[in-house]
């Protein structure tokens, strides 16, 4: 009944569905080249042979699905993958950093008609959809197409369960249509199965295998008379996460008066609102657009870019893995440990919060409450070496210990591919 509620909702709401998509595409959140992608219109030819459908709902789940797109890729040489995703900033960063023979989509609005053209025209041979984004037409009607469902890294957090778990009749259904869910631990593994999934296993976190975030190809950063700098980096923060690194600033700068703090908002299009907020507080500011050397007097370094990451943890001994001093969950805090970083994050890890938990019991990363702890830490680090590098080979060991987590998942999802291709011969 409320399935078929919510179907109707989305098949005689188009007229206020488009007026969402146009809403979205006035506000930059949407590509008007690919806008049709959302209404399950292909922009690209369908490869021949067998597709892998894999989807991330934005950036942190796509980093994460990377090394299991490669391992997928080099499983099966006759393969491509389909990667949907549902942001403009996850989009520029697989333009940026997907394997051969991978082809990105934007996941069409969960509207019937919509789904039916994207199956229709995509006919993948496997689903694999990171973490929890579940849309509920686009799940049954995979399902109903006999496409096997696989959720890798499936999670949600208590509030989603009780949500799941009061909707009743339109979680069941939804949950018993995966094939398979694989989940970072026992406990993500025991909610899945009380909400109906019929096949459940915790094999591992894949987002502590997922592999470094580049740097070739990068442009260096040159830093005119540079050595023996103090800096630190701030990364991917969100509104109000900046007014919290420039206090951080302030703080540490009064122990570290030649500090440089390094700021990358997650979404490069609010810039312009950073650099303000600086500048209005007396900082000198420098944006990475700029392509020029940071000098002397810099105070505040905006990386106005995206995908460049790996270039500013390599750069940076400390490093605040922000989306943690705001309720949007905090981002994957292991990414910093692949270039020897300390690393810090505050106290709203929701959506990292196994990795979080596990770094910390580890020594491998410290929690700070608010943007005083912040710069408290920071000035303390940077000039304590040893304790920047226990902790960053605490975390490095972390990263050792995960290793063979992505190849296992990345069987297991063979091994179901070549079941459903025995399943399509028995019914013709």
């Amino acid at each position: 009944m409320i399935l078929s509620l919510y179907r109707s909702i989305m098949t005689l709401g188009e007229p206020l569905i488009e007026r969402v998509l146009a809403n979205r595409l006035a506000r930059g959140r949407e590509d008007p080249v690919r806008i049709g992608e959302r209404r399950g219109v292909a922009a690209v030819t369908r490869p021949e042979g067998q597709i892998i459908w894999l989807h991330a709902a934005s950036v942190g789940e796509s980093i994460g699905a990377l090394g299991l797109m490669e391992c997928l890729l080099k499983r099966m040489p006759d393969s491509h993958l389909l990667v949907t995703t549902g942001t403009l900033s996850s989009a520029e960063l697989l333009a940026k950093r997907l394997p051969e023979r991978a082809i990105h989509q934007f996941v069409p609005v969960d509207r019937p008609a919509w789904v039916t053209k994207f199956l229709d025209y995509w006919k993948p041979d496997l689903s694999v959809v990171m973490e929890s984004d579940f849309w509920p037409n686009l799940i049954l009607e995979t399902h109903r197409r006999h496409i096997p469902i696989c959720v890798v890294n499936g999670r949600m957090s208590a509030s989603s369960f009780n949500r799941w778990r009061w909707s009743g009749v339109l979680a069941r259904p939804l949950f018993q249509a995966f094939e398979l869910v694989l989940t970072a631990n026992e406990a993500q593994a025991e909610r899945f199965r009380s909400l109906g999934s019929p096949e459940v296993e915790a094999l591992g976190n894949i987002k502590l295998a997922a592999p470094p975030p580049p740097i070739d190809g990068v442009p260096p950063v040159e830093i005119e008379a540079g050595e023996g700098r103090p800096i630190w980096l701030a990364a991917s923060t969100h509104e109000g996460e900046e007014t919290a690194a420039l206090d951080a600033h302030e703080i540490a700068n009064a122990q570290h008066p030649n500090l440089l703090t390094i700021i990358a908002p997650r979404h490069p299009a609010r810039a312009d609102g950073v650099a303000e907020t600086a500048q209005v507080r007396g900082w000198v500011l420098q944006r990475r657009s700029s392509g020029e050397a940071i000098t002397s007097d810099v105070d505040i370094y905006l990386v106005d870019t995206l995908g460049e990451l790996g270039r500013f943890f390599d750069l940076a001994p400390v490093v605040f893995v922000a989306g943690s001093f705001v309720p949007v969950g905090g981002h994957n805090p292991i990414e910093p440990a692949h270039y020897d970083c300390a690393i810090l994050f505050g106290p709203l890890m929701s959506k990292n919060i196994e990795i979080a938990d596990e770094m910390k019991s580890r020594g491998a990363a410290l929690e700070v409450s608010d943007a005083t702890t912040l710069g408290q830490t920071v000035a303390r680090l940077l000039s304590d070496e040893a304790e920047v590098k226990r902790l960053a080979e605490a975390a490095r060991g972390l990263l050792s210990d995960h290793l063979g987590v992505t190849d296992t998942v990345a069987r297991r999802l063979t091994t179901l591919l070549e079941a459903r291709a025995v399943a399509e011969r028995g019914r013709m």
